[in-house]
């Protein structure tokens, strides 16, 4: 019973506590059948290092499921994007930021969330309309990790976020007019294999996109000129659908000089008119006004410009000469059909077809600023080849457009443009003309 105490001693001096041990009675040592009576028996201490903590425990820290949430969110990618490219939008600034986050984590972890940020930040860098760019997107994902093991796993939608993400990928280049290639489709294997929804999507792109990528009979091209000059004399053929049609340049945008020593930006002004328009121009009633008409809008993609029009009022019917059909006019199909046929009783000889009569149109234009004193510098040019507008007056039917709109409303104290002062060409004196105001109109003679 010695030796017992003694051990008990020893272990008490190594974990060098100051317990102090409740020592048994001498009559329970005597007594055997007291050694197992709980009563008697001394406390056992529990096992612990000899080396003391030096400091004291710090308390645990509650984690924030917030918190996990803003770290992992579309946010925090874009902080990604303002910290590697620096306010510098190219395409390596852009390479770069998916390098970035492919090297940050081999598992890839917060990849829907990077790539749904870059999907929104690629309009800003001008690469929406990059292949190669989405198939960098695509090979963020994880290989070999969201394939379907089993019928059942293909039949819930296996990891439906990532296959969100990725037809929402395909679903930007379908908007944007990107037909994907060989190696979209291998990595769209790799990731999600052959049944998932991203290569069923795949597969009706190639399917529909050929079909339709030269449907259109008037293409544009993929990038528009960005010269206004360019673009004015594309946007004046689309609309005069003409071999014949002749453009002319009555004026390059340039920067000159008044007589007050102050500087101003001529506007570019492009003209369109065809051999027909120029003959129907000449056959024009000189007691019947021409009328500068617009602005009226044009989108080329997602380009807005704006072009004016030359025509004339409906010719009354009483006036209207019919002219003897030329048979050679058009080899295409016939444009008079002369038949007797025998009719009954029961037919109907007069037809109800709503016949619309818009006037003429003689000529086109376009311009950066619609004002009546840059339209008189075309109508101006025009005479040159069309000597008839010299001895017929003028009228000018001029809208507010897109970017008097914005001034205007920029701008509290001012009111809505009245109507534009008359004038009379070559200093010429003359009774003085009224127009007639109409709701959003603005109208002016010349003569």
């Amino acid at each position: 019973m010695k030796c017992l105490r003694c051990l008990l001693q020893l272990q008490g001096l190594r974990l060098g506590s100051a317990v102090q041990y409740c020592a048994l009675p001498q009559s329970a040592y005597s007594l055997p059948g007291q050694l197992h009576d709980p009563r008697y028996q001394a406390f056992r201490h529990f096992h612990g290092s000899p080396v003391r903590v030096k400091g004291r425990p710090t308390p645990a820290e509650f984690i924030n499921e917030n918190d996990k949430k803003k770290v992992k969110s579309v946010v925090f990618r874009d902080d990604l994007f303002e910290q590697v490219t620096q306010g510098i939008k190219t395409k390596a600034t852009f390479d770069k930021v998916v390098q970035v986050f492919v090297k940050k984590d081999v598992r890839r972890r917060g990849h829907v969330e990077f790539i749904y940020a870059a999907l929104k930040k690629m309009p800003e860098f001008g690469l929406e309309r990059d292949l190669a760019i989405y198939n960098k997107l695509l090979d963020v994902f994880p290989k070999e990790v969201f394939i379907p093991r089993n019928f059942i796993q293909q039949m819930f939608n296996h990891y439906p976020r990532q296959q969100e993400c990725a037809v929402e990928l395909l679903e930007q280049m379908e908007v944007n007019g990107v037909m994907p290639n060989v190696e979209t489709k291998v990595l769209l294997i790799q990731i999600f294999g052959h049944k998932g929804h991203p290569i069923r999507k795949y597969q009706r792109m190639m399917y529909w996109f050929p079909k339709f990528k030269h449907l259109n009979p008037f293409p544009l091209p993929e990038q528009l000129p960005e010269d206004p000059v360019d673009l004015a004399r594309l946007s004046l053929k689309r609309i005069a659908n003409d071999l014949d049609a002749k453009v002319t340049v009555y004026q390059v945008p340039c920067t000159d000089v008044n007589e007050k020593g102050e500087e101003i930006t001529l506007p570019h002004v492009v003209g369109i008119q065809s051999p027909d328009q120029t003959e129907l121009l000449a056959k024009h009633n000189l007691s019947r006004p021409v009328i500068v008409e617009g602005p009226f809008p044009l989108w080329l993609r997602k380009t807005l410009v704006y072009y004016y029009v030359l025509r004339a009022d409906p010719t009354p019917p009483e006036e209207k000469v019919e002219e003897p059909y030329d048979p050679e006019r058009c080899f295409d199909y016939p444009l008079q059909l002369d038949l007797s046929l025998d009719r009954d009783l029961g037919d109907i000889e007069t037809f109800d077809v709503d016949d619309l009569d818009e006037g003429p149109v003689f000529a086109m234009c376009m311009t950066s600023q619609g004002d009546q004193a840059t339209l008189n510098q075309w109508i101006s040019g025009l005479q040159q080849t069309n000597p008839i507008l010299g001895q017929v007056p003028t009228l000018f039917r001029l809208e507010a457009g897109d970017k008097e709109l914005r001034g205007a409303a920029n701008t509290e104290t001012e009111g809505p443009p009245g109507p534009l002062s008359d004038t009379l060409k070559g200093g010429e004196s003359g009774p003085e003309v009224v127009a007639e105001e109409e709701p959003r109109r603005s109208y002016g003679m010349k003569q």
